[in-house]
């Protein structure tokens, strides 16, 4: 075949690569029943999510069955769907753990790539080997998917951290509006309304569940079951006994509070005692080794002017 035919022939393929692309891209755009009967069904709840869900992205239509499959593979593999449930749950993360074995499909993907992308340049230098970008692409998609889970991790330890930094002030003034008067609900809807992050929006689902008719002390204690942190654990389980036995709530709120800033006052003390170890690194090993040195180093040039 000459040239013009080869390039006939690629020129159809790319043709019906383009119209089969456009065609699937006009499916996944097509209004579906759910997206056009939805808006009249408003008053029923449950089926407040499916609309948000009928929207699939075109990279969500074209490669969500692979990633689907992929996410199942990594689920058999690696288990855990308890703790990856519960870390979801405490990082607070609006994710499911479908989505995040898909997730982690997709670092792994990353992954594969970067190792692959690897082994093609030590291919293109004469240096590459079969067997060993293999074993490089496995281990660079095993470690995409790792990755994700430890990124979970820090996740969770980065919003605990920031729900201890706001809960000595949050706990203050839901003390301040008890002490003036308020109910334990009211002073919770006023300081959910006038303050926000990670503590308030916990906060907030505890007052969508007293408000839906679960009661206080109740609310507060699955609150305390959800979290992870004892602290924090302590807290609602304090204002749910307080609530219960129709003890003051501004004490033990004041209480509280107080008994968070004595802790985060000892962990600031421990870290600095960690670091100030870590701190002798350098002047052991850099900061004393130069200062002998520029101490002798006078004496040796001295020596070495001396006649014998």
């Amino acid at each position: 075949m000459t040239l013009a035919w080869w390039g006939a022939v690629l020129g159809l393929v790319a043709g019906l690569g383009v119209l089969l692309v456009r065609a699937r891209v006009l499916a996944i755009r097509r209004p579906q029943l759910s997206a056009r009967v939805l808006p009249y069904l408003r008053d029923l709840p449950q089926f407040a999510d499916a609309r948000g869900a009928g929207a699939t992205p075109v990279t969500g239509g074209l490669l969500g069955p692979l990633l689907g499959t992929g996410a199942g593979w990594v689920e058999r593999l690696l288990g855990g769907a308890v703790s990856v449930r519960r870390r979801l749950e405490r990082a607070g993360l609006d994710l499911t753990l479908h989505e995040f074995r898909v997730q982690q499909v997709v670092w792994g993907l990353v992954g594969f790539g970067a190792t692959a992308a690897y082994g093609v340049l030590g291919f293109l230098d004469g240096d590459g080997d079969t067997a060993s970008s293999l074993v490089l692409c496995v281990v660079g998609l095993g470690l995409g998917v790792i990755a994700r889970d430890h990124h979970l991790s820090s996740q969770v330890r980065d919003r605990e951290r920031r729900i201890l930094l706001e809960f000595p002030t949050v706990a203050e003034l839901l003390a301040l509006a008890v002490a003036a008067g308020e109910s334990p609900v009211a002073a919770l809807d006023r300081v959910v309304r006038r303050s926000g992050g990670d503590l308030s929006r916990d906060l907030s689902l505890v007052l969508a569940d007293v408000r839906t008719g679960v009661p206080v002390g109740e609310a507060f204690d699955q609150w305390a079951a959800r979290s992870g942190q004892p602290i924090v654990a302590r807290f609602a389980q304090g204002i749910a006994v307080a609530v219960e036995r129709g003890t003051p709530v501004a004490d033990v709120l004041h209480a509280q509070a107080a008994d968070v800033r004595e802790a985060g006052r000892r962990e600031l003390i421990e870290t600095a005692a960690r670091k100030e170890v870590v701190m002798m690194v350098p002047v052991v090993f850099l900061v004393l080794p130069v200062t002998v040195f520029f101490a002798f180093w006078p004496g040796v040039v001295g020596l070495s002017f001396t006649t014998p």
